[in-house]
């Protein structure tokens, strides 16, 4: 038997209601806030990956799916999608269109880790990117946006952790510094650590091998090295939070774990998912669109891992039904001709045609009203098509037949509550349509053959 490839998953109906949820949930709340939704392609040229993200994190040395395409280029399934939103926001020169460019976007993405408790090789991502200011008032509001998007959700009891990792004025000092500290006890530390003392010292703080905190506890903090602007945006940014009764916490030691992050970083966390508990994060990106090439453009955003996100709700208490069956639609014909008279047997088979075209025509209708129908694909004897439907756990029954047909009235059973009344037409879309209103002109006529 084939089997899903190891790090993916199948999601099923009775989990995607959740995830259907959540993403309408976003869409609506990013669109509060005036963002426009981006599409970008699954793939990309690796270079911006690897220029963007960095050349010594794990993500593009150990996690990115790379393959050659037949022109000789190398091509990566994206890791992430900030990069790939910069370089739309490049390529299309979106600085020029009026206001700040807000932009979000849901899809997968693409890494090569060790599959864990809300992790998957393939997952993914709800995220926002604001391009075009350095104010923290930005940042502020985008936080403020996470927050309103957690408490719809139903997600309780996240906390907002902050940081600031400085920018091209202040790190390199501070860098210089922590690279002194780890030399001393680099020796003590993981083997990727170990590595990324020397080429990426910054990373060491976001390691997560639980012997190698105490170390990582006494090392230079980047919040004592920040110059007069960053500590200023900083401050800023603290005062906007108060100013929104947004509770945070100021964590000294959390960075981000890509290179292109400047300034403002920041995590909620849940306290459910254990030590892996980072439901979302992001963070300031001042350079990235000079890294690639573009304008000046500041910008902030943040991604959420729904694959996370999801189990945090789930382990919350937090459920999505599956879309109710509104109408099971039985038509009752035949099984089988009646082996008598040829004429008799061909009686019957128009019969059970008649009727699969009018139950047919029937669904139609109910559907054009938005409601959930099914149509009994074969003929049943009527108890068996009720006992179906209830299993179906359909809200109601309507029974179509050659008498029903000819009467125009319809047996409608409500599953429920066992009560039955035989309506029209006219009154059967009345009863059920969820908006109201007039029943729709009857549709042109449709193959009648079962």
């Amino acid at each position: 038997m084939i089997r899903a490839i190891k790090g993916t998953r199948d999601i099923l109906p009775a989990e995607t209601a959740l995830w259907n949820r959540v993403e309408a949930l976003a869409r609506e709340v990013f669109v509060s806030y005036n963002y426009g939704e981006i599409r970008m392609p699954i793939f990309e040229e690796t270079e911006l990956f690897a220029r963007s993200v960095g050349e010594e994190t794990d993500i593009v040395r150990k996690e990115m799916y790379t393959f050659a395409d037949r022109e000789g280029g190398s091509l990566t399934l994206r890791p992430e999608a900030t990069a790939s939103v910069v370089r739309a926001y490049i390529e299309h020169r979106l600085w020029e269109r009026p206001g700040l460019t807000k932009l979000y976007y849901i899809g997968p993405m693409f890494r090569r880790e060790r599959p864990q408790k809300g992790r998957y090789r393939q997952f993914s991502q709800i995220g926002a990117e604001v391009i075009g200011s350095d104010s923290p008032a930005v940042d502020a509001e985008v936080l403020e946006m996470l927050i309103e998007l957690l408490d719809r959700a139903g997600l309780k009891g996240c906390e907002l952790r902050l940081n600031s990792i400085g920018d091209a004025a202040c790190r390199p000092r501070y860098l210089e510094r922590l690279r002194e500290e780890l030399a001393r006890g680099r020796h003590r530390l993981c083997p990727d650590c170990q590595r990324r003392a020397v080429a990426n010292p910054l990373r060491v703080l976001d390691c997560k091998v639980a012997a190698d905190q105490p170390i990582i506890e006494k090392l230079p903090r980047m919040m004592d090295f920040l110059c007069g602007a960053c500590r200023a945006h900083l401050d800023s940014l603290e005062q906007a939070l108060r100013d929104r009764a947004i509770p945070y916490a100021v964590e000294p030691r959390m960075v981000r774990g890509l290179d292109y992050y400047t300034r403002t970083t920041f995590e909620f966390v849940h306290h459910r998912l254990g030590a892996q508990n980072a439901v979302l994060g992001g963070g300031r990106y001042d350079g990235l669109s000079e890294l690639l090439g573009g304008p000046k453009a500041p910008g902030i955003g943040f991604s959420i891992g729904e694959d996370r996100f999801v189990l945090s709700l789930q382990e919350s208490g937090v459920e999505a039904e599956q879309g109710a069956l509104d109408v099971y639609v039985i038509w009752i014909g035949e099984e089988q001709p009646r082996p008598a008279q040829s004429g008799e047997a061909a009686w019957g088979a128009m019969a059970r045609a008649a009727a699969f075209g009018h139950a047919a025509q029937l669904a139609r209708d109910l559907r054009r009203r938005g409601l959930a129908v099914e149509l009994q694909p074969e003929p049943r004897k009527l108890r068996r098509a009720l006992e179906q439907a209830s299993k179906q756990k359909a809200r109601f029954a309507l029974i179509v037949g050659e008498n029903e047909i000819r009467s125009g009235r319809y047996p409608l059973r409500d599953l429920a509550r066992g009560e039955q009344r035989e309506l029209s037409r006219e009154e059967i879309l009345r009863a059920l349509s969820p908006a109201g209103g007039a029943a729709p002109a009857s549709p042109p006529a449709i193959p009648t053959h079962p």
